[in-house]
């Protein structure tokens, strides 16, 4: 027997101005559950049916996530999720000089990027089809972090009855600007605190990826073929490989839902798969965890303690000429920026 779809909030804590953070709860009924706060819209917690342990990796305090900032745990990535090159770009003539946060980069919007901000967090009533989900809305100010325009966000978590986790992106203007927003969650599918998920295997559908230079700024695009970087065909993530690197999904960009991923934790059976309307994929296998951030159980997260696949276009398109293989990043005014992407989790079957 399932239970009524719930919302519940409660306060979570203050940050060091005063003001309270909040956390909300969806549960779907059927033992699928998210948590997530307005600071951030950080998703704090994710439990699949049957579940002790969260399959995002959280922390078990707003002061943890405060001093842990720099790995943009769960977080809504933004106003340009991934890097920009040496902290500007050119639109229309005029150069833009951003808040640097990366060596010479400016990395997920900046060091008060949108996931080191406050949102309004608004539940929604239930779906016809028994979905809920959290509305989260953001005004950003013309010239924060450097980025122009007066820019109103809106993003929705929707959990579905069918173990689908659903994140809708929404903005508009009143300049011309550059969008990209992305979920910076970090999954481990055997359970949060269980140890590295360095041994999941991992699907992309990618015939190609981004070549950077040391700071993770693209140099070129290649075929994965041959390289450490072909996931075209199901296979372990291992150690070999510091995984920080953006793919080119093979699918069109028609504004629909396409397969981009698949990951298995062989252990345990539990797959995700991800379907977006993004043109890129940036793969981080938490390379950069060093064990100073811990779960709420306590276990420290070390390298490949989570992994990250954030739909998105590709980083520093601000800075190169809009193609095929560059699409555009510009948001002007009377336009509506859009971007969905659906999580579907299940488990194998024993024999399967």
């Amino acid at each position: 027997m399932s239970a009524e779809p719930r919302i519940t909030v409660r306060d979570y804590g203050r940050l060091p101005d005063g003001r309270t953070v909040r956390e909300v709860r969806l549960d779907n009924g059927r033992g699928f559950v998210l948590t997530a706060l307005d600071w951030g819209g950080i998703v704090t917690g994710l439990w699949l049916p049957g579940g002790a342990d969260s399959v995002v990796l959280g922390l078990p305090s707003l002061d943890a996530y405060l001093a842990g900032a720099g790995s943009h745990l769960g977080v809504i990535a933004g106003r340009y999720a991934n890097r920009i090159a040496g902290g500007s770009f050119e639109l229309d003539g005029v150069r833009h000089r951003l808040t640097t946060n990366d060596g010479p980069n400016c990395l997920h919007g900046g060091p008060a990027g949108f996931g080191a901000q406050l949102w309004q967090a608004l539940p929604q009533p239930p779906g016809a089809d028994g979905s809920i989900s959290l509305l989260l809305e953001r005004f950003s100010p013309n010239g924060e972090m450097g980025f122009p325009g007066n820019l109103h966000v809106a993003v929705r978590y929707t959990l579905g009855v069918d173990l689908s986790w659903r994140v809708d992106y929404k903005a508009t203007t009143d300049r011309a600007t550059v969008v990209n927003l992305t979920s910076h969650a970090y999954f481990n599918l055997a359970g949060a605190e269980s140890g590295p998920a360095l041994q999941h295997r991992l699907t992309l559908h990618a015939s190609r990826y981004t070549v950077p230079d040391a700071t993770g700024i693209p140099l070129r695009h290649a075929a994965v073929d041959g390289t450490p970087f072909d996931f075209s065909r199901e296979r372990a993530i291992g150690l070999d490989v510091g995984y920080d690197h953006n793919w080119l999904l093979d699918h069109p960009l028609d504004g629909a839902l396409h397969p981009a991923a698949r990951l298995l934790d062989p252990a345990s059976g539990r797959w995700m798969e991800i379907l977006t309307t993004e043109p890129a994929i940036q793969f981080y296998a938490g390379t950069w965890l060093g064990g100073s951030l811990a779960g709420p159980g306590g276990t420290r997260y070390t390298r490949g303690a989570g992994v990250c696949l954030e739909t998105q276009h590709n980083p520093d398109s601000p800075n190169h000429p809009v193609g095929p293989d560059w699409p555009s990043t510009v948001l002007r005014p009377g336009e509506v920026f859009r971007s969905a992407t659906l999580h579907r989790f299940g488990e194998r079957l024993a024999g399967v």
